[in-house]
């Protein structure tokens, strides 16, 4: 069974930082895809960015490319979702997920964290 526990949400300011952990056990994410997604009240949940564990690669969505940052660090089966120049439209809760393929909709993802709240005020 595949844990993800996202940490690192919070109040920031227009064109503030904040960085998204998600921490993974149960098994290595060796040959998945580790991918962000965020829910705005009454919105549907929509993917963020991704990124293959196996190699790097990574894809955005168009509305945070440039600003979003999505890494990982495979000693500790952690990723990581840096996100600057936050805009109010970025307020959410963040989730990490993973899936076997390279997709940006989420019912193709299989596991995901339990959500962390990130709120931009203006």
């Amino acid at each position: 069974q595949v844990q993800l526990v996202e940490s690192g949400g919070g109040l920031v300011q227009t064109g503030g930082s904040l960085r998204l952990s998600c921490a993974a056990s149960g098994r290595t994410f060796s040959g998945y895809v580790m991918g962000w997604f965020r829910q705005a009240p009454g919105k549907e949940r929509e993917f963020v960015a991704g990124i293959v564990w196996s190699g790097g690669s990574t894809f955005y969505a168009t509305s945070v490319k440039g600003r979003f940052t999505v890494s990982r660090d495979n000693a500790k089966n952690t990723g990581y979702l840096q996100m600057n120049s936050l805009k109010p439209e970025d307020t959410a809760v963040y989730y990490c997920s993973s899936s076997t393929l390279l997709t940006t909709t989420p019912r193709n993802y299989d596991y995901w964290g339990q959500g962390t709240q990130v709120t931009v005020s203006s």
